[in-house]
């Protein structure tokens, strides 16, 4: 039961296909984790630049899957990222975004029986 995500923007692109729906999810739960984790050595090495490139790679898929709340704060990291912010401004933006987004993708690898990375 999808608690911290929502599908229905995908189904709806996708007429109800649930083949469409899975690879959408198997895509999101592969490629985010590590847009994650360049965004985390993005701050930690204040490239703004490559910071605001993977925060702005994964907005479209936060909003796909309706993550409303980790979505805004991604905005807000790639807005710092632009305006070349001091790292510790954005630290807890970046824990919060990862939080909810790592929570959204353990829910839909169980929702959908995705028990490995490799999917």
């Amino acid at each position: 039961m999808a608690l911290h995500y929502n599908l229905a923007k995908v189904y709806a692109i996708s007429d109800n296909d649930p083949d469409f729906v899975h690879q959408i999810v198997k895509v999101f739960v592969l490629d985010t984790p590590i847009d994650l984790d360049h965004i985390k050595v993005a701050i930690e090495e204040k490239n703004h630049q490559k910071c605001f490139e993977y925060a702005h790679k994964i907005k479209p898929s936060l909003d796909l899957l309706s993550l409303n709340i980790a979505l805004d704060e991604v905005i807000l990291i790639e807005l710092w990222a632009k305006s070349l912010g001091k790292k510790k401004e954005v630290i807890e933006l970046y824990r919060s975004a990862s939080e909810r987004i790592e929570k959204a993708i353990k829910e839909i690898k169980k929702d959908f029986n995705l028990k490995n990375s490799k999917i």
